[in-house]
């Protein structure tokens, strides 16, 4: 990872943390991206002391203005970007909307992930080959997407908005790679493992009080972040993908993500819920048209 610029959303603690701080050992420039300055702050500090290089970038990544904003600060001082880390997640025990109206498990676990890989497509296709790894999770086993109530405005439930948002993660990890297959940029999911970080102190009622039990049998951040790792760094998966990724290796995902019909359908819908469909951001077609011009013949 020597020399390669990385970015890892959701880097101020946990899964995300322990990745950052390991590519940062491996040598890599890793842009942590945290919703608290000061807690990023200190991740940065662990970067830097196993001697990476890098920075801090803050955004509140379920609010659509802030995700634009990052990217236009990724791509105003990078012109390539070799790895996103789009891990970034939370499940909350209440229903919230955001500001631009969706339900928040929802905005921040998928259309994030989505926005961000799409406005920085320009510097990952400059970089590569490069990677998208996609922090997803086996709660997609128990998800479906509700079409008709993606909001979740009728029978709401913690655990519900989670594994929707789970099973959009891998139907899009699915589409990304298929769409862009001739980009030299792979997209690979990853299930961490059931991990003990401040995400399980999260919601409330049974789901949080069964996740607070099972604290102690946990995996450690640093354990949950191998298979992460292993699908940002390894030279093996360099043209790998629209691969789900367990303990490092491939593992079967559930049939309703393997559903073609889906991940066209949900890309789509995201384009509309994301404003890409009908607007592209000046930076995102400036990088693009850059990474066309650099990009070397193969």
């Amino acid at each position: 990872m020597l020399g390669k610029t990385v970015v890892v959303t959701g880097a101020s603690s946990g899964i995300g943390r322990a990745t950052a701080v390991e590519l940062g050992r491996q040598g890599a420039r890793v842009l942590l991206v945290a919703r608290d300055r000061e807690r990023g702050e200190r991740a940065l500090a662990d970067v830097l002391r196993a001697g990476g290089t890098g920075e801090c970038l803050v955004a509140d990544l379920s609010r659509q203005k802030d995700v634009r904003r990052l990217a236009a600060d990724i791509l105003d001082r990078n012109d390539r970007v070799h790895v996103l880390v789009n891990n970034a997640g939370a499940m909350h025990g209440r229903r919230m909307l955001t500001e631009d109206g969706f339900e928040r498990t929802f905005a921040l676990n998928h259309l994030a992930y989505f926005l961000l890989t799409n406005l920085l497509r320009g510097a990952l296709v400059a970089a590569a080959p490069s990677r998208v790894v996609n922090v997803a999770s086996h709660a997609h086993f128990f998800g479906r997407i509700h079409w008709d109530d993606l909001n979740l405005a009728r029978n709401y439930g913690p655990w519900r908005a989670y594994a929707q948002s789970k099973l959009a993660n891998v139907l899009f990890t699915y589409e990304l790679a298929r769409r862009w297959e001739d980009e030299g940029v792979t997209a690979n999911a990853v299930h961490p493992g059931t991990v003990a970080t401040n995400f399980a102190r999260g919601p409330s009622g049974r789901v949080g009080a069964l996740l607070r039990l099972a604290r102690p049998f946990l995996l450690s951040p640093e354990q949950g972040a191998r298979t992460v790792l292993w699908a940002a760094s390894a030279p093996k998966l360099d043209a790998v993908t629209g691969q789900y990724f367990y303990r490092r290796r491939a593992f079967p995902s559930s049939r309703r993500s393997r559903d073609e019909e889906a991940q066209r359908r949900l890309w789509e819908q995201s384009e509309e819920w994301t404003g890409l469909s009908t607007h592209r951001s000046a930076f995102a077609l400036e990088g693009e048209r850059r990474a066309t011009d650099e990009r070397p013949w193969r």
